[in-house]
Formats: C-alpha cells, sequence, structure tokens
C-alpha cells in the first residue's frame, strides 16, 4: 500500500487547488482593508481625511456620499477682504459661545 501514497504527494491538481486558498486570503484581507478606509466607496458616510497636517504639503480631502473634493495646500499665506465679526470661547464643559464685537449696549 506504500505506493499509494506517493501519487498524492506529486498530484499537480493539490497544487492548483492550494493556490486558490492562498488567493482567496488574499482577497479577503483586501476587502477587509477596503471597508476599513474612511474613503470607501460603499460608504455613505461625511468624512474630512487630513494628509501631512501643519506642513506645506497639507491636502484635505472631504468625502460627501459619492462625492469627492480634494483641497490641496500651497504652503503660502491666505489673504482677503473681511472684518472682525466677533470673539468665540470655549466652555470648560466643551460648548462654543459667540459673542458678536460693534453691537454691544451697555446696560445702565
Amino acid at each position: 500500500m506504500r505506493f499509494l501514497e506517493g501519487d498524492e504527494a506529486d498530484d499537480p491538481l493539490l497544487s492548483v487547488v492550494n493556490l486558490i486558498d492562498l488567493f482567496l486570503v488574499v482577497i479577503a484581507v483586501l476587502m477587509i482593508v477596503i471597508v476599513r478606509n474612511p474613503l470607501n466607496p460603499f460608504s455613505q458616510d461625511k468624512v474630512t481625511v487630513v494628509e501631512n497636517p501643519g506642513t506645506p504639503e497639507m491636502r484635505i480631502t472631504i468625502k460627501d456620499g459619492k462625492e469627492l473634493t480634494r483641497y490641496d495646500s500651497t504652503g503660502q499665506i491666505g489673504e482677503g477682504k473681511g472684518v472682525k465679526a466677533g470673539i468665540t470661547y470655549r466652555l470648560p464643559d466643551g460648548r462654543m459661545i459667540y459673542v458678536p464685537e460693534g453691537e454691544q449696549e451697555t446696560k445702565k
């Protein structure tokens, strides 16, 4: 009966089955990576991803449903026209309070 054991070790079909098993494991790992990615194309969430924060190469990607918007930093300081509208304070419990400037009344 020893001559039957040698045939199983040399069977090329077993190698093909092992390769198919390996590919199934690789595909499963790749699917897990795609699902865990915040910018995954199958989610309907709103997500903001900031890459390289605080550097001149900073990039912001915003996903709103199926729409992706990418903002690249130019490394230059922005400039615009406007006036200071007020001051915002953060309370110890995390709430934010906005106090407008210019229209403050004094109580007598």
